[in-house]
């Protein structure tokens, strides 16, 4: 990337909150989280703040996981509203011009050929701003609700999202770029030769296309991912354009940022064509006490279900079975099938071949600000962090999670933003109106010969 500058991407829900599940606690926090109106107004925040990327993550589950029952999480609001994002970010693209608008959807229960539809219909109706993230779903409750058992297992997963890959790419890839000639004197709508059909026949998906979505002003959506596991890492160097992480700490996120790019070299790929952006939390004010005060009020609206509900979910296992001080046996530890970069965190960061419970909440810190780097403070005090991250080649950029909805993000637009690009950090104005020219990517060449 030329006149390197952070990419900047809002870490959004379309739920009761945000990633961190107290939020909805928050004094400040906005009701009206179901209505089109809460999100076209944090639409326009982070296009005011030049943001890249507006990015709802997503399950297909309310976590139910601990202790195999909904009630305490329905109860405690512990991210138990998940609508579909599509609706909604077609809802903000009606509000915004240049803002990115992204979100994930899973290829362990969807189709190919329906992933790909939805994506390149949004990428038209937003004018080539859209971007969808890459999963492959975590839990057995994702799978109970669509009809299965119980989750496939963890690398089978990311062998049938390789495939899965394939077809929708040479899905956008069947229409090239002026095959559409709307010639009314001669009557002639597109050129045939230049729509081509896709004749896929795998191991996991049989899809013959001809696709029936011609191909955005981007010429197809932004691919994200966020597989931080040894296979998950393989398969976002392979396919991603933004690479999302959690990094505990700037020296880890400086090792993995530079084992990264190193496997993408490894593989043939460019690693400069691809952005690294870490989850943070940032809570800002005119003064370091003020802004102290704010995170301290923040961290106490957690509670003890928040972490031991999102533990069971993500990692796909009942932390209701073991007690605080009970270490995992090596069984227990390899029938983690859900984010396995979970597990490994807390037995590198516990130093424990077999961590207990408390060790899992202690150094997972799921449910909490403290999952994530928080950087509070002035708006130089957080500037200096992320500059920090930034020019210590930690990262590429950041993705914003809200402490509390909308006030996180407008404190930030009115606070950090411009503080980041008096230093030259961040852009002033977006490069263009697709999300592609403005991440300062170039389109992507057809994946195979058409």
């Amino acid at each position: 990337m030329t006149d390197r500058q952070m990419v900047m991407v809002g870490f959004l829900q379309a739920q009761n909150c945000s990633n961190y599940p107290a939020s909805w606690r928050h004094p400040d926090s906005a009701p009206d989280f179901l209505s089109v109106e809460y999100y076209q107004r944090i639409g326009r925040t982070l296009e005011e703040g030049k943001f890249h990327l507006a990015f709802f993550d997503d399950r297909l589950a309310m976590p139910d996981r601990y202790g195999d029952d909904y009630r305490e999480s329905v109860r405690n609001g512990v991210r138990v509203v998940k609508m579909d994002p599509i609706p909604i970010l077609a809802a903000m693209g009606a509000v915004t011009r240049c803002l990115g608008l992204g979100a994930t959807y899973s290829t362990t229960y969807y189709e190919p050929f329906h992933v790909a539809r939805v994506f390149a219909t949004l990428d038209l109706m937003t004018g080539g701003r859209a971007g969808w993230n890459v999963v492959t779903s975590l839990n057995d409750s994702e799978a109970a609700n669509f009809g299965a058992d119980r989750l496939p297992d963890h690398d089978s997963r990311y062998d049938r999202a390789d495939e899965f890959m394939e077809v929708v790419l040479g899905h956008w890839d069947t229409w090239e770029a002026d095959a559409i000639l709307l010639d009314k004197e001669r009557g002639v709508f597109a050129d045939p030769e230049k729509v081509h059909p896709l004749g896929h026949e795998g191991r996991w998906f049989r899809s013959r296309g001809p696709f029936t979505v011609p191909p955005s002003p981007q010429g197809r959506p932004i691919v994200i991912q966020a597989g931080q596991s040894g296979r998950g890492r393989e398969f976002a160097v392979r396919w991603g354009e933004i690479v999302f992480a959690i990094f505990p700490s700037l020296e880890f996120g400086q090792r993995v940022y530079r084992e990264t790019k190193a496997l993408a070299a490894a593989r043939g790929r460019d690693p400069d064509g691809f952005a690294i952006a870490p989850a943070i939390y940032a809570t800002v004010a005119e003064t370091q006490t003020m802004a102290e005060d704010q995170a301290a009020l923040i961290e106490g609206l957690a509670r003890p279900i928040d972490t031991l509900a999102l533990l069971s979910e993500a990692l796909n296992y009942d932390f209701a079975r073991k007690k605080p001080d009970e270490a995992f046996t090596d069984a227990e530890l390899a029938s983690i099938s859900g984010l396995q970069a979970i597990r490994d965190r807390v037995v590198r960061l516990s130093g424990k071949k077999n961590p207990t419970l408390d060790d899992f909440v202690k150094f997972s810190a799921r449910g909490t600000v403290k999952e994530l780097p928080h950087f509070v403070g002035t708006p130089s005090q957080v500037a200096d962090r992320m500059e920090e991250w930034f020019a210590g080649r930690a990262c590429d950029g950041f993705v914003l999670a809200a402490t509390h909805m909308p006030g996180a993000y407008e404190s930030f637009v009115r606070l950090v933003v411009p503080e980041l690009q008096r230093r030259g950090l961040f852009h002033k104005d977006y490069a263009g109106t697709t999300l592609r020219k403005n991440l300062g990517l170039a389109k992507p060449k057809p994946s195979r010969p058409l």
